[in-house]
């Protein structure tokens, strides 16, 4: 047995930093080095199976003709990767249906309910959807790595821990939803959109509790492959979120502030059922053994470790927020505010399918790399990368082709649709550009490399204002990155 200081090393400790040299899975005592024996149970689904080993024997294996390996490779992972893609792709798309169908009802409320929300969602929201995300990636990586070696109880305690720290982490977000109004009017927003937008806020304190348990469910589920569920439970939410929020803003007549009620209830239910399902199914047995004080321990070098995630996502969802903000300094803001809205809606929309394969590609190279294959991690994230890329320039053709209507799902406005199409290009030239760089997020977090994905994101947000001034102060970060990533390497063949 392991005393408590051994305990509470292995709780926070990333699952490959204890890889053996040969291989082997990892162990903190050599009394431990012997597998737990699993209890024989009746489904297919009560147990957890080891990592298919497949893709890696197929890249090993020499016999096979260079060409022929590459197709079968390419043909299991495809098989692998829908398993969690599709089903991700689908969650995270309702997920931001749930917000999007919110912004319509308030658009068809009149130009100013339009504008207040989508300032207060994307302006406001979008801060506390980021930061929860980011930090709740941690356990994408930990989950994902620990599922791969074989340690399924560690599962259950890094989700805790991670409820735990996002929780705590809502405390301030709550704070800057209270004063949203003071702060849009500081920022320089026109005082009937800051005072509709923070009306709209208000009604979304408590979605930010519900994303610091959704999130962490979300990946615990994800890093075990189980997708499905939280689809089915996200389709049955939008029927009853759209259902809701007919009553309350046009029966009840509650406005703004029903809306965003709604919206933060819809993401509730979501959370609990998804909670009920890990808790009552065959398939969570091994890896959700029930509340534990450990998930108490180690909780800032937990924060720490998901702090490269945060700050990752914050920074590519922030540029969004910062655009928001510059728009409604424009002399027509209302106009402006509305054409923005109806292009970052659809780029919302269309950016979660980068975002389910961002999720797909950190399963499955955390999955690969607990498991001690090399090979197989790597020639993921070649496939998955080609995938979304693929299926980002269709996104790209298909918005062309309706850049004349699409604002009508938003909006009856003529103008607003006008402005929408001749800006449509721009948000083409987008989507392809976000259908590869979350997936190369996703590679990151799953092989642990949030720092230096954070410094890139940092310099490339500096790059059209500062090139010339600091280019050498750029070489310096790319050799500081390539640094951690050997660094990375070498943790990784020991």
């Amino acid at each position: 047995m392991m005393d408590d200081g051994e305990v509470r090393e292995q709780l926070h400790r990333p699952i490959l930093d204890s890889s053996t040299s040969n291989g082997s899975l990892p162990c903190t005592d050599p009394q431990e080095s012997q597998p737990q024996p699993v209890p024989a149970l009746p489904s297919r689904h009560s147990r957890h199976e080891p990592v298919d080993s497949r893709l890696e024997r197929v890249l090993g294996d020499s016999t096979i003709h260079r060409f022929r390996r590459l197709g079968l490779a390419a043909w299991i992972e495809l098989r692998l990767l829908s398993r969690i893609a599709a089903p991700a792709i689908f969650v995270y798309l309702i997920n931001n249906l749930l917000s999007q169908s919110t912004r319509a009802f308030a658009g068809h409320l009149g130009n100013l309910e339009l504008a207040a929300a989508n300032l207060g969602n994307s302006g406001i929201q979008l801060l506390a959807y980021g930061l929860m995300l980011g930090m709740g990636s941690a356990v994408e990586t930990l989950c994902g790595q620990a599922y791969g070696a074989n340690r399924f109880e560690m599962l259950g305690i890094y989700m805790q821990r991670a409820t735990v720290v996002l929780a705590l982490t809502g405390i301030p977000l709550t704070v800057v939803y209270v004063f949203s109004g003071q702060i849009l009017l500081l920022l320089g927003e026109s005082e009937s959109v800051a005072s509709a937008a923070a009306i709209f806020v208000y009604g979304l304190i408590p979605q930010i509790y519900a994303y610091a348990v959704n999130f962490p469910i979300q990946k615990f589920l994800q890093s075990q492959s189980i997708v499905a569920p939280s689809a089915y439970i996200s389709a049955g939410t939008l029927v009853i979120h759209f259902l809701l929020t007919w009553i309350v803003v046009y029966k009840l007549g509650w406005g703004l502030i029903g809306a965003s009620l709604v919206l933060s209830l819809s993401w509730w239910i979501i959370v609990g059922a998804q909670f009920i399902y890990i808790v009552t199914t065959s398939r969570c047995r091994q890896t959700w053994t029930g509340f534990k004080l450990e998930a108490f321990a180690g909780l800032w070098d937990f924060t720490k470790l998901s702090a490269g995630s945060a700050v990752m996502l914050c920074l590519e969802t922030w540029y969004f927020q910062i655009l928001l903000l510059i728009t409604g300094l424009l002399p027509d803001p209302e106009l402006s505010l509305d054409a923005l809205s109806v292009l970052m809606s659809v780029n919302g929309l269309l950016f979660m399918v980068s975002v389910g394969f961002n999720a797909a590609a950190s399963v499955r190279v955390g999955n690969e790399l607990g498991a001690g294959h090399p090979r197989a991690a790597a020639f993921s994230v070649a496939v998955v990368n080609t995938v979304s890329f693929l299926v980002a320039v269709v996104e790209a053709a298909v918005v062309m082709a309706f850049r004349h209507v699409i604002s009508y799902l938003f909006t009856s406005g003529e103008t607003v649709a006008n402005e929408v199409s001749e800006l449509t290009p721009l948000l083409a030239v987008t989507l392809v550009l976000n259908g590869v760089q979350p997936v190369l997020s996703g590679n990151m977090v799953g092989d642990d490399w949030r720092d230096s994905h954070a410094d890139l994101d940092t310099v490339v947000g500096n790059l059209p204002n500062r090139l010339e001034q600091r280019g050498g102060e750029i070489q310096t970060t790319f050799g500081q990155v390539g640094g951690r990533q050997r660094v990375t390497r070498k943790r990784m063949d020991e």
